[in-house]
């Protein structure tokens, strides 16, 4: 997967790099066929905003979260990134494969 990570009026410093990526793991242990990810980070004022938007295979997943930490920002956009996965994961599943069953 390869892993973007930007900062509007911010600094990426390492240390944010590695938190995101620490944190995106989780959501790739719930689904592989992830292809790219696109994280931004962005201050204004006494706000905190992430978001993202990941690639996968025939649609893009998109979240965003606001909160007064930028950590906490992460730790939210994650939790709901991987709730989006895990929906889109069980819809791919529960879908028929085979063409003759859809009649």
């Amino acid at each position: 997967m390869n892993l973007n990570v930007s900062g509007h009026q911010l600094e990426v410093t390492p240390a944010i790099r590695k938190y995101v990526n620490s944190k995106l793991e989780r959501v790739k242990r719930h689904f592989d066929h992830l292809i790219d990810a696109h994280v931004i980070l962005s201050v204004a004022k006494l706000k905190q905003k992430a978001e993202v938007t990941l690639h996968v295979r025939g649609k893009d997943i998109h979240c965003q979260c606001e909160d007064e930490d930028l950590y906490a920002a992460i730790d939210l956009l994650i939790d709901k990134l991987d709730r989006q996965v895990l929906k889109y994961k069980n819809r791919r599943l529960e879908a028929p494969h085979d063409p003759i069953k859809r009649r």
